[in-house]
């Protein structure tokens, strides 16, 4: 899985057009730890080689970019960027639009919990 040759070619052409084309010895590698247990996560060696973590990890920045450079140009007809923006670029794409809404709804309830939590303290205080 993580040595096959043809997933190398799409990545390599297109980061070269990009001018992406650094050696993955010197650019830092942000996301090294992340990948390599994803990776493992779904069904690759625990350790994967170097090169494929960079590979990964090429790919995946370059996506991330991309989208937020769309989003951008979405956002600036506003004035800002939204979550909305990026939504609206994944709309086509179920599976990714499904999670992005149940981790946006997470983060709510998170967000909640918290404020509930910092208000029970605050009375806690208050009686002391």
């Amino acid at each position: 899985m993580s040595n096959t040759p043809g997933a190398a070619a799409p990545s390599s052409s297109k980061s070269k057009a990009t001018g992406n084309s650094q050696a993955p010895e010197k650019r830092k590698l942000l996301f090294q730890k992340e990948l390599q247990h994803m990776m493992y996560g779904f069904g690759d060696e625990q350790n994967p080689l170097p090169e494929t973590v960079a590979l990964v990890e090429d790919i995946v920045v370059e996506y991330v970019t991309d989208l937020t450079h769309k989003a951008q140009e979405i956002g600036t007809k506003r004035g800002r960027l939204l979550v909305d923006d990026f939504l609206y670029l994944i709309r086509k794409d179920l599976p990714k639009l499904n999670r992005c809404r149940e981790l946006l709804a997470m983060q709510e309830e998170l967000k909640q919990a918290r404020k509930a939590f910092d208000v029970d303290e605050e009375k806690i205080t208050s009686l002391d």
